[in-house]
């Protein structure tokens, strides 16, 4: 029997292994919760890997469909949100909007970028917690306004100046929990339009004071139609985690719109914990409440905007395909903007990370100017570049999309159906409900819906 000097001698090169689960990001986190005693908090949304649009594929035309000839032959973009209860629905150009991201997490500079961005394009962005600058409401000719369960920054005077209204129930970044604005970000502005101590670590309600459950919602809803004279839709946001059901209960409480945020949504600052290990993946949302709209015949009648993960036009095609109606952009707007530039390496690097890794928003130490509240950073950025930025950014998805849509045979986005796709791995297929690439079966297919 060899002994252990005997054994390294005949085998000098065998490498170390690491434990599958006692990986060395999860042996970090461990030394990290125990030096500290406190929980991870950061932004941006999951980093794991998840099934995702990647994991799809259109099926272009060849003699069974025609493909459109893309130089003369139009394939339409618009949509309109808000048709069932409205007085003024919402029309937009393109059926890509920009998500909630509070001034408070953002500088009010990179608000007015967004709201200049998606303006030359032809769409809406949206407010988020913390309520509504002036800047953003001048560079935005289409406002969505958020009510958050904080309420913070919500008022008549400014619910009456919207566009449309989003009652947020849950994002998908953090489903059942509510955000952080850290006290290094809270600054006299911030302070006053939440009626908060300035400097103070603030944490979001989870839940709306005034209501516990659906029957609640209804009345919430009729309540805001009052006040904006039911000239405006309501949208009602929900995070993805049952989303059948949610979907049902938001339709039956009179929402003319849902917005459905899967897990890869960001988030200005939440635990990591939520971040990684709640909620659904937006793959594993979209046919569910699609299935939900279908059975109360609501689909296409209450319009659905998905949110999570979204990057370029085949995602924006591919959700459509699914079901969409339209979808909204956070963390990939941010980075249009400048967010993660690498120009800025060097102050990424004495933070202690790189650009395309940075997810410390909370900190307020953005060296893009974007996430923070401190004037010799934010001043940095300049909101009209930004905004060219962000409007060259929606165009070039909007033409992607437009691209594989006529290489389906499809003359406008919304033509897009589950027909045109299939997947690559057995769980996309599965959470798609679209064939295995080279067949006609996916995992489930017979054995009824899952409910």
């Amino acid at each position: 029997m060899l002994d252990k000097d005997s054994k390294q001698r005949e085998n000098p090169h065998t490498q170390p292994i690491f434990s599958a689960t006692y990986h060395p990001h999860a042996l970090d986190e461990i030394r990290r919760a125990a030096q500290t005693g406190i929980y991870d908090i950061r932004g941006r949304g999951a980093n794991r890997h998840v099934p995702n649009f990647d994991d799809l594929l259109l099926l272009g035309a060849s003699i069974s469909r025609y493909p459109l000839e893309g130089y003369r032959e139009k394939c339409g973009t618009d949509v309109v949100i808000g048709t069932r209860f409205a007085k003024n629905p919402l029309h937009l150009d393109i059926p890509i909007t920009i998500a909630g991201m509070s001034f408070g997490s953002l500088s009010g500079r990179a608000k007015e970028a967004l709201g200049r961005g998606a303006n030359a394009a032809g769409t809406s962005t949206t407010t988020g917690d913390g309520g509504m600058t002036p800047e953003e409401r001048e560079s935005s000719n289409k406002l969505v306004v958020q009510i958050l369960p904080s309420r913070y920054g919500v008022n008549p005077d400014d619910l009456r100046k919207a566009d449309a209204i989003e009652i947020v129930v849950g994002q998908g970044a953090k489903p059942g929990g509510g955000g952080m604005l850290l006290g290094q970000k809270i600054s006299d502005r911030v302070a006053k339009m939440r009626n908060l101590p300035k400097g103070i670590d603030q944490r979001s309600s989870c839940r709306h004071p005034d209501w516990t459950g659906p029957d609640d919602l209804e009345i919430k809803i009729l309540e805001v139609r009052e006040i904006t004279d039911w000239k405006v839709p309501i949208y009602v946001k929900i995070a993805g985690t049952r989303p059948y059901f949610d979907v049902k209960l938001a339709v039956k409480a009179g929402a003319d719109a849902i917005v459905l945020d899967g897990m890869q949504g960001g988030t200005a600052a939440t635990q990591d914990v939520f971040i990684e290990h709640v909620g659904l993946p937006l793959l594993g949302c979209i046919r569910q409440a699609v299935r939900a709209l279908q059975e109360m015949d609501m689909h296409r009648k209450v319009q659905l905007i998905v949110s999570g993960g979204i990057r370029n036009g085949a995602d924006v095609a591919k959700a459509m395909a699914m079901g969409a109606d339209a979808v909204a952009i956070g963390t990939a707007a941010l980075v249009a903007l400048g967010d993660n530039d690498p120009k800025w390496e060097e102050e990424y690097r004495k933070l202690g990370v790189t650009a395309g890794a940075y997810d410390d928003w909370q900190e307020g130490k953005d060296p893009a100017g974007i996430t923070t509240q401190t004037p010799e950073l934010f001043e940095r950025f300049d909101p009209v570049e930004g905004g060219r930025r962000l409007r060259n950014y929606l165009n070039v998805l909007t033409l992607e999309a437009q691209t594989v849509a006529r290489a389906c045979g499809k003359n406008h986005l919304h033509n897009l159906e589950p027909e045109d796709l299939v997947a690559l791995t057995m769980e996309a297929a599965a959470m798609a409900q679209v064939p295995i690439a080279g067949t006609d079966w996916w995992p489930g297919k017979g054995f009824g819906n899952g409910y």
